[in-house]
């Protein structure tokens, strides 16, 4: 069902020690009106910390990454079962990062996407073009196939458990800026393009969320798009203020 997200990856950062202060901190400062789901995103050695201390709290707890098999010989790898046996059923795939330096491919993220809803897990699936693509007026087609190739094999009703993550690689850390209409822009292209694989009632009841550098000063004209429905934030999520000011500009 589409509705308010707010979703802060924090990638490499934050130890044991680090996680738990974080976590009080921001339990204290979000705001308890807000109509809008909580995610955060700690490193595999802290989401035990994380379900553990959030147990109770309006916050959900999301792991980065995931293999694709069910076990095995795969040295350093986590599975599925291993992160839904800490309380951990939501994963980021896709993210720009992990295409960039992984080099995983879109044939390797569908097998990823099956896994975790195979195990009832939900998906933020990050798609997104680089500078070289919206230069040749190629953004489009860049994220049609990302959707296509790992996404539209699934049948409609796994949609429920999918929420799509658009990150213009290309204005982050480049010091290239998106505008908010840029992203309006590709969250309509990317609404139409489930529609037009499924129907409407897929499309408009799928929560999409902006990944471009969203900032508490950027953050409310950023949300107030349309088909903008939250944030996968990045940096400003290592900052329990700069987070919980995000969440309030829903």
């Amino acid at each position: 069902m589409r509705h308010s997200i707010v979703a802060g990856n924090w990638k490499m950062h934050k130890n044991a020690q680090e996680t738990s202060a974080f976590l009080n901190e921001l339990v204290n400062e979000l705001p308890n009106d807000k109509e809008v789901e909580i995610i955060v995103a700690p490193p595999f050695t802290n989401l035990l910390i994380a379900t553990q201390q959030l147990e109770g709290t309006n916050i959900g707890v999301a792991a980065q990454n995931m293999h694709q098999a069910e076990g095995g010989a795969f040295t350093g790898e986590i599975s599925a079962d291993m992160l839904t046996s800490i309380g951990v059923d939501i994963v980021i795939l896709g993210h720009s990062e992990r295409r960039q330096y992984f080099k995983e491919t879109d044939g390797t993220l569908a097998s990823k996407v099956d896994t975790a809803l195979r195990h009832k897990m939900r998906v933020i699936f990050c798609v997104g073009e680089e500078l070289k693509d919206r230069e040749c007026k190629q953004f489009q087609n860049v994220v049609y196939y990302q959707l296509k190739d790992a996404l539209f094999h699934l049948p409609k009703q796994a949609w429920e458990n999918i929420v799509i993550a658009y990150e213009p690689v290309w204005a982050i850390g480049t010091g290239e800026t998106a505008t908010p209409e840029q992203a309006q822009e590709m969250h309509q292209f990317i609404r139409e393009q489930i529609a037009h694989q499924y129907d409407q009632n897929v499309a408009n009841n799928t929560s999409i969320l902006y990944g471009g550098s969203v900032k508490p000063d950027n953050a409310k004209e950023i949300f107030s798009k349309p088909d903008v429905d939250g944030g996968l934030i990045g940096g400003a999520a290592l900052n329990p203020k700069d987070f919980s000011a995000i969440v309030s500009a829903i």
